[in-house]
């Protein structure tokens, strides 16, 4: 299993701490002996790269992501990417993106995230914008799924309203895990799969360390649950894991980045 640090920030000041927590994610790893299937994790057997970039060159730096990007999914089955803040989720899109192109296969994209990320977009996109600027790149809205905003701008709103892109909602999730998450399996069903997520989507509860907390989202029960079964999904062919703020969980024991890497070790 490849899994790659993309050290990537652009989140107008405020997400310097989540540079360097794909080092601290893989780290945490050596906490957790098994995944709860009781298969045990050995972080020796990952495949571990970095993508190498200048926080002081935005244009440089997402060029970096993309390219490096496309490339490894143009030679890998599944990689699992470790930001970083969720800007770095726009370049691996892009590559994404042209790499089902290239393949002549259909694109999907799951995010899940406490806000839309859909801003107006500047050149180089923020965090909060990302998404927004790989749909108006030409990803298709249709094959997008939102999954745990519960925090948005009107003007995010009248785009997500205007491009038909589909949410899940937490209340959904909350009144019948099982069959949201066969609805968000359904929805990537006969397509290439890259799911995003922000940590911020779980409820700040139990993932304090990160730059927007939201109150009443997700429990880590909840999020884990789902991303078990995404991971057992043949389609599935890339996942970003994003926006844990590692100084801040200096405060918190280092229980987000912990729970980052729970995560990573119920995909790998």
């Amino acid at each position: 299993m490849q899994v790659i640090k993309v050290p990537g920030i652009n989140g107008l000041g405020k997400t310097a701490g989540c540079r360097n927590a794909g080092n601290a994610i893989i780290k945490k790893l050596d906490e957790i002996y098994t995944s709860e299937k009781g298969r045990p994790i050995d972080k020796k057997l990952l495949e571990l790269e970095e993508i190498h970039v200048d926080n002081g060159n935005v244009e440089e730096q997402d060029k970096l992501i993309y390219e490096n990007s496309l490339e490894e999914l143009e030679k890998q089955d599944k990689i699992i990417f470790l930001g970083g803040d969720h800007s770095v989720s726009y370049s691996i899109a892009k590559a994404f993106l042209e790499h089902c192109k290239d393949n002549e296969k259909e694109p999907c994209l799951i995010v899940f995230d406490a806000h839309p990320d859909c801003m107006p977009a500047m050149k180089e996109p923020t965090h909060e914008e990302w998404l927004r600027a790989i749909v108006e790149g030409g990803f298709p809205a249709k094959n997008i799924l939102l999954v745990g905003a519960r925090n948005s701008w009107q003007d995010e709103l009248v785009f997500l309203s205007k491009n038909k892109i589909r949410q899940i909602s937490i209340n959904q999730l909350n009144e019948n895990l099982s069959e949201m998450t066969d609805a968000i399996m359904e929805f990537a069903s006969g397509k290439q799969l890259y799911a995003s997520l922000d940590i911020d989507v779980i409820d700040p509860a139990f993932a304090p360390a990160t730059n927007h907390p939201e109150p009443a989202g997700l429990t880590s029960r909840q999020l884990i649950y789902i991303m078990q079964r995404i991971a057992m999904m043949k389609n599935l062919k890339a996942v970003d894991i994003v926006e844990i703020d590692i100084e801040k969980d200096k405060k918190h024991e280092g229980m987000t980045t912990k729970l980052g890497a729970r995560i990573l070790a119920e995909m790998i």
